[in-house]
């Protein structure tokens, strides 16, 4: 890990900052080599100015190693820097105050992250909530019962901006405070779907990646982003997720970080219930209401009046900000756009909501899905696609 320095180091700047994001961006030096060439060089300018024998000598780095380092040069972490600039992002340090002091301590902590967006988010507690991409109008209103708990609490809420059950934390949390951490670079809008969300939580929220500009997600940056959605927060809420499922991944990881996990049941003869299930059967604390949450936090204070704001039957139901129509679209699917003000909703509603008879709102839910803003649940309800 990259322990906090002493509190009478300043910050790295200028020449020491660069030559710290040089190192950081070698192929194959991650926290530990990081922290090996520290402890063996005193600082990353100096790990950059040693001969390549010296280097390789280090335990740990070997000669491959050492001859990319060899290679790295401040320049390039001075360009990278141009790019993250140009996207409006700053640059943390583990030296930085505004580092994440939870993201200190866990297993290879990032060495730099690209932050856009309100920082002041990072100093309250937080709690991370996900799901399932492919999910149940059950798991959509469930993220946003749970999403509206935690905000009654005063609590952050962290996610992964994937499409579903993530993308509904996010739009849920944005008045309130959501932090979304990417896997890819911070200039990068992925899935592309999601543009909307992506732009409104840099605005109203925050959003971090520890990947350089530019960078495409791939397989590999998913679980990295994963260990630090888990990292952020307390406790980790899993919505709905099937067996095999990369929220089931942050969970595990959550648990090895010593973090509280939750679950929320589902149906048995759900695939995208399977995993929450599974979890609960092997010891995760259940969510069933807002109560189970504030217990997992130790020391949060929530004011009776919260609680029971939390605990209401319309705590699921908060109204959402109206999706927006593409300008050549029709006017009954303008109107469905301003009146879909939840997560998932029904005909019933929108058609009351819009004045739509049914063949004429379901050509305009038609229209919307084609526009990709939302989809078919399967159950005869619509939810926002995002």
């Amino acid at each position: 890990m990259i322990a906090r320095p002493p509190a009478t180091r300043p910050p790295l700047t200028g020449e020491a900052r660069l030559a710290w994001l040089a190192l950081a961006q070698v192929p194959g030096v991650g926290a530990r080599r990081f922290e090996a060439l520290l402890a063996a060089f005193g600082s990353a300018e100096a790990a950059l100015a040693a001969p390549p024998a010296a280097v390789a000598a280090v335990r740990g780095i070997g000669t491959a190693c050492a001859a990319a380092i060899a290679r790295a040069r401040p320049e390039a972490a001075r360009t990278m820097l141009e790019a993250f600039a140009r996207a409006g992002a700053t640059v943390l340090l583990p030296d930085d105050d505004t580092y994440p002091a939870s993201l200190r301590t866990i297993d290879e902590p990032p060495l730099f992250l690209a932050a856009l967006g309100r920082l002041d988010l990072l100093e309250r507690r937080a709690v991370a909530v996900v799901g399932s991409r492919d999910h149940s109008a059950y798991g959509a209103t469930c993220a946003s019962m749970v999403t509206a708990a935690a905000a009654a609490a005063g609590l952050v809420v962290v996610s992964g901006m994937a499409r579903g059950i993530d993308a509904i934390v996010h739009e849920a949390a944005l008045a309130t405070g959501t932090v979304g951490v990417l896997g890819n670079g911070i200039d990068v809008v992925y899935p592309a779907a999601n543009r909307r969300l992506h732009e409104r939580v840099a605005r109203d929220g925050l959003l971090l990646s520890e990947f350089p500009p530019g960078e495409r997600p791939a397989a590999h940056t998913f679980p990295r982003r994963n260990r630090l959605v888990s990292g952020l927060a307390e406790a980790i809420v899993i919505v709905e997720a099937a067996a095999q499922s990369g929220a089931l991944i942050t969970a595990r990881i959550a648990a090895d970080q010593g973090r509280e996990v939750l679950a929320v049941p589902g149906e048995i003869t759900r695939r995208t219930a399977a995993g929450c299930n599974r979890l609960l059967a092997e010891g995760a604390r259940p969510y069933l209401e807002p109560r189970d949450l504030y217990d997992a936090l130790p020391g949060l204070v929530v004011p009776e009046a919260a609680v029971a704001a939390a605990e209401s039957p319309s705590g699921g139901e908060a109204a959402l900000p109206p999706l927006v129509a593409p300008p050549h679209a029709s006017e009954p699917a303008r109107r469905v756009a301003l009146a879909f003000d939840r997560a998932v909703a029904d005909p019933d509603h929108l058609s009351g909501r819009t004045g739509l008879a049914v063949p004429a709102l379901l050509g305009a839910l038609l229209e919307l899905e084609l526009a990709g803003l939302v989809r078919p649940t399967g159950t005869g309800t619509f939810a926002r696609a995002w």
